[in-house]
C-alpha cells in the first residue's frame, strides 16, 4: 500500500474541498461547540450510528468548517469530534480511497514531461 505524509503535502487543505459525511449525532456535538460551519443534506444512511448523515458541504464547496488559514475548525476545537473519514483520508478502511487520486495531492500520479517538451501545442 502506498504511504502518504500528508505534512509533506503543499496544500495540506485540498482534501477538504468538497466536504464529509458526519453521523447527525456527531454533528449534533460539534454544532454545540458554535464553531463557524454548518451541515446540510441530511440523509438516511445505516452505516451511520444513528441512521442518519449530513454532510459538511453544500455542493461543490469546500468544507464549512475548514478555516481562511485552511486548518479544520473541528479539529482546533475537539479532535475526538473530527470526522472519521476526514482523520483516516487519504485512506479508508485500510486502503487508500478511490477518492485520494482526486482530492489528494500527494496520491495524485505525477505526469513527467518528456525531454524538450515545454508544455506548448
Amino acid at each position: 500500500m502506498k504511504k502518504i505524509n500528508c505534512l509533506k503535502c503543499r496544500q495540506q487543505h485540498s482534501c477538504c474541498d468538497f466536504g464529509a459525511w458526519v453521523d447527525l449525532e456527531v454533528a449534533k456535538k460539534i454544532l454545540s461547540l458554535k464553531l463557524k460551519g454548518d451541515f446540510y443534506h441530511l440523509e438516511k444512511d445505516k452505516d451511520f450510528p444513528s441512521g442518519y448523515r449530513v454532510g459538511t458541504s453544500y455542493e461543490d464547496n469546500c468544507c464549512s468548517f475548514l478555516t481562511p488559514s485552511g486548518l479544520c475548525s473541528i479539529h482546533k476545537a475537539d479532535y475526538s469530534l473530527k470526522p472519521a473519514h476526514c482523520k483516516e483520508f487519504p485512506y479508508e478502511k485500510g486502503k487508500l480511497s478511490p477518492f485520494a487520486d482526486v482530492l489528494c495531492l500527494r496520491a495524485k500520479p505525477k505526469i513527467k514531461k518528456k525531454r524538450g517538451d515545454n508544455g506548448k501545442r
